[in-house]
């Protein structure tokens, strides 16, 4: 797959969180030279790099690479080891009832206070 990585987006998704290139290679253990080029054009990120950095910018490779108009996420990666409550609940909802995943959500919901 040949990587198109729009570096407009790159740098709106990192202002939309509100932080520096500075912080935003560290969130993606990455040097910052090597992020600054990425978001400068000067070099393409691997495909991998490039979920990584879509991950931590809470979107998708493919509004990265102007596959998509859409910038919301369509996946996540949860480690057991980095976030293990997450991931818990993650493979519980996996082994669950329809009923059960809609009363879940219903109940993180309400504790979130989204109606």
């Amino acid at each position: 797959m040949s990587i198109s990585l729009n570096i407009n987006r790159l740098k709106e998704c990192r202002e939309k969180l509100g932080i520096s290139k500075m912080e935003a290679a560290k969130r993606m253990q990455l040097s910052q030279p090597a992020y600054l080029r990425y978001e400068s054009g000067a070099r393409t990120p691997s495909i991998q790099t490039l979920e990584v950095i879509a991950q931590v910018l809470d979107t998708s490779k493919e509004y990265l690479m102007n596959l998509t108009d859409d910038s919301s996420p369509i996946s996540y990666t949860i480690s057991r080891a980095s976030d293990p409550e997450l991931f818990e609940i993650i493979r519980l909802c996996q082994n669950s009832e329809t009923e059960t995943r809609k009363r879940l959500i219903a109940y993180a919901n309400k504790i979130a206070g989204i109606s």
